[in-house]
């Protein structure tokens, strides 16, 4: 199989696609296999590291505010478009297979119109309006939610097969990962993480709740991850805080998270697709404080959907305006009742696919 996979912009789109890649490789050990991308966004860091080869094609995205931008966009697209048959001429794919990124467009677009099979995946409950227009150029719509099929016109297309999650956070030893971080079997380990840049507002409700935890805190352990940019100032504010050095450790960014998140009772994060992948992947449950600044709201409907099956607890970050009531009392109730995070861990492990990628492959196969 020759196979080109488009993503670009953000660990959520690229992932996926290194997860298929990976997949493809397993699978045939002969396969070729392109990436092709943007010029600078972090897909050109992320991919080589993976082990593959990428291009990069013009591409930027639409400015609803500044229509002036789209001037550039519109310029893009035409260069991006050229550069795109350029390269598929020149590689001749069997199959193309887009996960995200303002490239996708560009390059699902102009290679249906040469006739090769092209496949997008939707990581999101609400798809973007790229992936909505791309379904008519494709063979299957891979979904990641059950609640994404209402989104899409043609039923016959959609494949729910799960966000592809990296292999790293299959088949971990749960007992191996706390001990190597020194937990024992009372302790309730809380994970808060905002990936990899951090998130203000969840960590700042994490102080309040450090603080309400620090004169009695029980079983509790906390591993903080605040991302790089916050990760002075926590720490200091952390220090501050009389006895918390006994039971918080803070850290900048995980390059363990496969480790934690196995390790963890309890996790607050984000809302991402991919960290609600990797949360389900490892059976978890969660506190979700989904970030409002994302198209379509997508976050908050991701989070709903595993509030709504019972895997998870959904705070918004507007209930935390005025104070962190609604998220230190969610967290300390969780932690109370290890009842109740039993039940969340196995409507957690319900929702787990572990298999996205092999439903994918099996779909794509020439």
């Amino acid at each position: 199989m020759k196979a080109v996979l488009s993503c670009a912009g953000t660990g959520g789109h690229i992932y996926p696609a290194i997860a298929i890649a990976d997949k493809i490789r397993r699978a045939e050990p002969d396969a070729e296999i392109l990436f092709i991308g943007t010029k600078t966004g972090m897909e050109n860091r992320l991919v080589p590291g993976a082990g593959y080869a990428i291009r990069g094609i013009d591409a930027s995205g639409f400015n609803r505010k500044n229509m002036l931008k789209n001037f550039k966009t519109a310029v893009d697209l035409v260069m991006g478009s050229r550069e795109t048959e350029a390269i598929l001429k020149e590689f001749q794919p069997d199959v193309v297979i887009g996960t995200g990124g303002y490239v996708t467009g560009t390059v699902v677009r102009k290679a249906a119109k040469l006739g090769i099979p092209c496949y997008i995946h939707e990581q999101n409950v609400v798809p973007g309006m790229a992936n909505k227009m791309l379904e008519q150029y494709v063979e299957k719509v891979f979904i990641s939610f059950d609640g994404s099929r209402k989104h899409f016109k043609d039923q016959d297309k959609l494949i729910l097969s799960g966000n592809p999650v990296r292999r790293d956070f299959l088949n971990i030893d749960t007992q191996g990962a706390r001990e190597k971080l020194g937990l024992t079997d009372k302790d309730l380990m809380l994970l808060i993480t905002g990936g990899s840049l951090g998130a203000e507002v969840p960590n700042l409700a994490s102080l309040e709740l450090i603080r309400l935890l620090a004169p009695y805190p029980g079983d509790a352990k906390i591993f903080f991850v605040t991302g790089k940019r916050y990760y002075d100032e926590i720490k200091a504010a952390v220090d501050e805080i009389a006895g918390a050095e006994k039971f918080v450790k803070v850290i900048d960014y995980a390059d363990n998270m496969p480790e934690l998140m196995s390790a963890a009772d309890l996790i607050v994060s984000r809302a991402g697709a991919i960290a609600l992948s990797e949360i389900t992947a490892s059976g978890k449950p969660s506190i979700l404080i989904p970030s409002p600044n994302v198209t379509n709201n997508h976050q908050y409907y991701n989070a709903k959907s595993l509030a709504d099956a019972g895997a998870a607890v959904l705070v918004e970050e507007s209930e935390l305006q005025d104070n962190y009531d609604a998220f230190t009392n969610a967290v300390r109730s969780l932690m109370s009742d290890r009842v109740r995070l039993q039940r969340m861990v196995l409507a957690s492990a319900q929702l787990g696919r572990t298999d996205a990628v092999d439903i994918i492959y099996k779909n794509i196969k020439i």
